[in-house]
């Protein structure tokens, strides 16, 4: 992004993490996606928690037409940093304190836990959601509800329409971790050893048969993992081979750091999260192709390739 503040680049610190071997890697991303989904029958089991946060992110409607019962709405947008200026952007992490509010707002406290769920076709704004937890420290209390309202509504839990009476929460000051990057980091590192730039977005867009602000293709070097694929047709998170094997097909080797992009932040975390279910480190290029194509960068296009 062309500004990132104190989020701007990841720095050397932040991402030189020693390799695990495969099997500890292994052992490592099992205890990992563990943490990081519950099921449906887990979050009936546990409705009455306390310190539970349920928060529903997607389409309005259908969150009044019918949602977990004690979920709270969120919209993704009222995440993010307000757009201002010309060179504002359409996705980018709040500050610190803007998140410490919204969270304290709707009842998150230090020892709250925090379910995050998606409509029908939103994991990806879901995992936007957990990805700013994870960002901001808070990731070892934040899950995702595999499967989201489609597993719900399958298993005939109940729904309802009440918007929960929301006690505000008492929350310690956010501090953000190293998990965003800017286009001179992408450039820097697309063709890295270690490293491998991931484009999250459908492949008509990394094959340069649609773009954006009038460019067209995908950062050089960069390989096509689209958001879509990590997930099955039930919104479940694919198996831990089947994404193994996605992440391969893409280039990415034990031990690599991954730098995922997609248009404009939210689909390309679909991708960190499943990377991060396999113990893989992966960092989100905030801006995306928005801000890449606004700077006019050098672009690949497979499409246009094939032409020729």
């Amino acid at each position: 992004m062309p500004i990132k503040h104190h989020l701007a680049a990841v720095t050397a610190l932040g991402l030189m993490l020693a390799a695990a071997t495969p099997q500890a890697a292994s052992a490592q991303s099992g205890s990992t996606r563990a943490k990081m989904l519950v099921s449906a029958d887990w979050l009936k089991a546990h409705d009455a928690d306390k310190g539970l946060i349920v928060l529903y992110v997607g389409d309005r409607k259908d969150y009044d037409a019918g949602h977990i019962p004690g979920a709270e709405y969120v919209s993704l947008l009222s995440w993010s940093r307000p757009s201002s200026g010309p060179d504002a952007l359409t996705l980018e992490l709040p500050s610190a304190e803007d998140l410490r509010a919204k969270l304290q707002g709707l009842g998150v406290s230090d020892k709250s836990r925090v379910i995050v769920y998606a409509g029908r076709y939103d994991t990806q704004s879901a995992t936007r959601i957990l990805f700013t937890l994870e960002a901001a420290g808070l990731g070892d209390r934040a899950a995702l509800l595999d499967g989201g309202m489609t597993e719900w509504q399958r298993l005939g839990y109940p729904t309802n329409t009440a918007e929960p009476k929301v006690t505000p929460g008492v929350l310690a000051p956010v501090t953000y971790k190293a998990r965003v990057v800017d286009a001179a980091f992408v450039q820097s590192h697309a063709k890295a050893p270690g490293y491998r730039v991931i484009d999250a977005r459908a492949p008509a867009f990394y094959d340069g048969v649609m773009g954006m602000n009038g460019l067209k293709g995908h950062v050089p070097g960069a390989a096509s993992l689209p958001f879509s694929s990590v997930t099955g047709v039930d919104q479940k998170l694919k198996s831990a081979d089947e994404l193994t094997a996605e992440f391969k097909a893409a280039g990415v080797k034990p031990g690599d750091h991954v730098v995922a992009y997609c248009h404009v932040g939210q689909q390309a975390t679909a991708v960190i999260f499943a990377a991060r279910s396999l113990g893989i480190d992966a960092v989100l290029y905030d801006g995306s192709f928005e801000d890449w194509s606004r700077r006019k960068l050098p672009v690949e296009a497979a499409a246009v390739t094939a032409a020729k």
